[in-house]
């Protein structure tokens, strides 16, 4: 089976890694000159923790499933990661509300999301838990994981290539970079599970493409939803401003941002990603270096440190 673990070196093995990260000297706008790119990634931070932890939920019901050995072990570090993916980004809401922004209010939206919308049963349909539905609505769910690492996988290739965010805080920096390389490090194994538990390649085909157009609108309305939210927060009149874009005028900004700094990706970087997703004969393998992601992972000054702590 194809898998993001693979390296010119040989399959390896997913793991967790420890890191530690000091956001104490962080700056709220840790992109200088930049609030808007700063919020759109700082976004990121309120979004995570929770839906990350509703991946490690939905895949240890799925991994019973699996009957491929190989895959079993990249499924079981991939949730070993992901738990610790969300561990960072909770820790990263502290750097927040030390630069006095109330993240309660958003927080409150992921969590209907993740806890009522995608749960077990949801708005109390418990019909869902019937033998004959849960395991739909389990493979569903496992869909919409691996449309939603497509983007976080080329999400992080794009991270890997990026030296826009040099001039950036490097604490933050190492942060967002540390955890893209790891996206890409496994961005085949949502890919790879969703197809093993449908029943036929056009099953699969059909449910990922139905997903996608689930998954697409709803990462830009919460990445965009999450940047008003934090910018309406800033003691800056004119930051603020951000928190009252309509949709157009944030795809606008981020279009032009992308383009002209590289410190978020464009827009239609975005697009064109998704438009790829369409072809039958796609597969994530395509969509990111492992070596270029390993090779930053094992240099982050994060892991570095957490490492010399051990020692």
């Amino acid at each position: 089976m194809t898998n993001s673990c693979q390296t010119p070196g040989g399959r390896h093995q997913l793991k967790a890694r420890k890191v530690r990260f000091d956001l104490d000297q962080t700056p709220l706008h840790w992109i200088p000159g930049d609030a808007l790119a700063s919020y759109m990634t700082n976004a990121i931070h309120l979004l995570l923790p929770e839906g990350e932890l509703w991946f490690c939920r939905v895949y240890n019901k799925a991994a019973p499933l699996v009957t491929d050995a190989g895959l079993r072990d990249d499924v079981d570090g991939f949730i070993r990661q992901e738990a610790v993916h969300s561990r960072v980004h909770t820790s990263a809401q502290s750097y927040l509300n030390r630069h006095d922004i109330d993240c309660e209010p958003y927080l409150a939206r992921v969590r209907f999301l993740f806890k009522t919308l995608l749960g077990e049963a949801p708005f109390g349909m418990k019909f869902l838990q019937f033998k004959a539905l849960e395991r739909s609505w389990l493979v569903t769910r496992v869909g919409i994981i691996g449309a939603v690492e497509h983007f976080t996988g080329i999400l992080g290739q794009w991270a890997m290539d990026n030296t826009s965010w040099n001039k950036a805080d490097p604490v933050m920096a190492d942060l967002f970079k540390w955890h893209l390389a790891e996206e890409v490090e496994h961005r085949t194994v949502a890919f790879d599970l969703h197809r093993h538990l449908c029943k036929t390649r056009l099953g699969f085909y059909v449910s990922r493409q139905l997903l996608m157009a689930f998954v697409f609108p709803l990462f830009i309305y919460f990445v965009f939803s999450g940047t008003r939210f934090l910018a309406a927060q800033d003691k800056d009149p004119e930051v603020r401003k951000i928190g009252r874009f309509g949709f157009l005028r944030m795809t606008r900004r981020m279009e032009r941002c992308g383009k002209a700094t590289d410190h978020v990706p464009a827009f239609s970087f975005l697009v064109k990603a998704t438009l790829r997703w369409l072809s039958p004969s796609f597969h994530p393998i395509t969509e990111g270096d492992t070596r270029q992601a390993l090779d930053y992972i094992a240099r982050s000054p994060a892991a570095q440190r957490a490492l010399a702590e051990a020692s």
